[in-house]
């Protein structure tokens, strides 16, 4: 287990790490959210972003990804040794970013297919849609259908999969559990497992801690803003007074 104090976290530039962001504060207004957050993932890894409401998870996914609001005033963002934090959103985005946020955005109006193939804005470096259809057989069965008409568990899915249609480096995912039925969270960690061995790079914010803690490989933890925690999935699981200071609602 590792435990850390605020700002503790060093990550170096140049390293081995796929995606790192460091010292990043931000802030809605005048609200300081983030307060010096310190990640990194390596190629292929899932790293599970965990704790209490309001401790700071959708903003640093929305800071990652360039959005605004929040607007960060401090901090550096890399994605495979380029820098990202001087970029604005839709740059960000063609450098390899994608968020899921947990409304999932699916186009009203639009087919299953249609809301791929808007994704599909430089053919050949995404996914093909062959490829997704593989990978989400029900979104095949789907095709047709308006995206918003789809179950909870299949827009999931297919917002997972309009990611994929882009040249994706890190996949953000915001709370994709959050309404599912134990049943459809279960087919949802059997994709993610899946797009792990396909190489995807995940940074995954979840309420969920047990669902996130399944298919993670690290886990850090968020508390008013700064990372306090940061270490194997086993460490969390293994410490129940770690869950209850850390974690408990």
């Amino acid at each position: 287990m590792t435990a850390l104090q605020p700002g503790s976290r060093d990550v170096e530039h140049g390293s081995h790490e796929h995606f790192e962001c460091r010292d990043l504060h931000a802030y809605y207004g005048d609200s300081h959210i983030l307060r010096g957050v310190s990640l990194s993932v390596r190629h292929g890894e899932t790293l599970a972003l965990l704790g209490r409401n309001g401790a700071g998870k959708t903003t640093t996914l929305r800071t990652i990804a360039r959005a605004e609001p929040p607007i960060m005033r401090r901090g550096e963002i890399w994605l495979r040794g380029t820098p990202i934090h001087t970029l604005p959103t839709h740059r960000a985005a063609r450098e390899g970013i994608a968020l899921v946020p947990e409304d999932r955005r699916i186009v009203a109006g639009l087919t299953v297919e249609e809301n791929l193939r808007l994704a599909q804005v430089a053919p050949g470096r995404g996914w093909s849609l062959d490829r997704i259809y593989e990978r989400f057989p029900r979104l095949a069965e789907r095709r047709r259908q308006d995206g918003t008409t789809l179950s909870g568990g299949e827009q999931q899915m297919l917002a997972i999969a309009r990611a994929l249609g882009r040249d994706l480096s890190l996949l953000l995912l915001d709370e994709p559990y959050e309404g599912l039925a134990p049943h459809i969270v279960q087919e949802i960690e059997t994709i993610m497992a899946a797009l792990k061995h396909d190489g995807l790079t995940v940074l995954l914010v979840e309420q969920n801690a047990v669902a996130a803690l399944r298919i993670a490989d690290r886990v850090a933890i968020l508390d008013d803003g700064r990372v306090v925690f940061d270490g194997a999935p086993s460490d969390v699981l293994g410490d129940d007074g770690l869950r209850r200071a850390l974690l408990a609602v």
